[in-house]
């Protein structure tokens, strides 16, 4: 396979920020006290589809996925819907293997190793041993369950290689100064880690959904509680031990990276599409029209607020270059 920057940066031996040795001055307060008696890898069993033959009828909310509840798709009926949901189903489990092995491993693994180049205290280095083996867990269990759907529909997956974030991140680090070239990195983990359990309230209490996709979101939901909590904190002990001169080059692209993490994937979208018959022209004009640029800025905008929420808190916006990039986003609308 051909390696993108994003995906060859994360396997280089270190992130920019190990060349730098920040210090990072911070107390503590670990949620992983009970951590074998609470991580799903240690209590929670793989989850399997009951194989019924309508287990599958509802396989992914519709709510969440605008581009199956199109005209040009519910005119080819029930079934055509159904199979657009089961390839949002298919790209919501292949983001989150490949989000945790890409993006959120890589960092708590040189975080685990001291090898990241943030001096933090010794209890949060053994915690990122912790979340090292959840994230692992949740990339194995959503691999597994995607060939567990692809057996029990028998609709082919047709996903990208890779999702599109990594194609996002790969153009902010283009555009990052070669002097901090790898914190888009640890920004992006800091943002994906505070923001996915929110995103995974509602799935497990969706009794349309099959049950094992149900337990699966449930599990991985109640370890992310505590992974937002640690990488809040992470931010809380980074973000000021970063000069002036890095806070200014990286600030004015948080919104990318937070883009990067929530904005829709269209080029997977389109190949869920392209799977029930849509010409190309067509494929468009549901895009276009499911996911218009002003709902996406919205939702992104509403999906976005605790992380926001956080980088003010910590100063980010302060930099007024930073506060304009933010307010130009739209991130700024939905935050008090």
């Amino acid at each position: 396979m051909t390696s993108t920057p994003f995906y060859a940066g994360l396997a280089a031996s270190e992130l920019r920020v190990a060349e730098t040795g920040y210090r990072a001055a911070v107390a503590y307060d670990s949620r992983f006290g009970n951590w074998e008696a609470r991580a799903s890898v240690r209590r929670k069993p793989a989850r399997r589809l009951e194989g019924q033959g309508d287990e599958l009828a509802v396989p992914f909310p519709p709510e969440l996925a605008p581009v199956a509840t199109h005209p040009l798709v519910t005119g080819r009926g029930p079934a055509a819907v159904r199979e657009v949901l089961t390839h949002c189903l298919y790209q919501y489990l292949h983001f989150t293997t490949e989000l945790e092995e890409l993006a959120v491993i890589p960092v708590v693994g040189k975080i685990s190793r001291n090898r990241a180049g943030l001096l933090l205290p010794e209890a949060m280095r053994a915690d990122a041993f912790k979340i090292y083996t959840d994230e692992a867990w949740h990339a194995q269990f959503s691999y597994d369950l995607v060939r567990q759907v692809e057996r029990g529909s028998g609709i082919a997956v047709r996903l990208p290689e890779l999702p599109l974030f990594v194609d996002r991140l790969d153009a902010v680090r283009d555009r990052l100064d070669p002097a901090v070239r790898g914190l888009e990195g640890l920004m992006f983990s800091i943002v994906s880690e505070t923001l996915i359990s929110a995103i995974l309230a509602d799935l497990p209490h969706d009794a349309r959904l099959p049950k094992a996709v149900r337990e699966l979101v449930r599990d991985h939901a109640e370890d992310e509680g505590r992974h937002h909590a640690y990488f809040r904190q992470l931010l809380d002990a980074f973000w000021p031990a970063l000069s002036a001169r890095e806070r200014a080059a990286v600030g004015p692209l948080l919104p990318e990276i937070v883009y990067a993490f929530l904005e829709p994937d269209y080029r997977a979208a389109g190949l869920a599409l392209r799977a029930v018959g849509l010409r190309p022209d067509e494929v468009a004009q549901v895009l276009a029209e499911s996911l218009p640029r002003d709902r996406v800025t919205g939702d992104v905008a509403a999906a976005a607020r605790s992380a926001v929420r956080y980088f003010c808190e910590v100063g980010a916006l302060d930099n007024p270059a930073t506060a304009e990039a933010f307010e130009a986003s739209g991130l700024l609308a939905r935050v008090p």
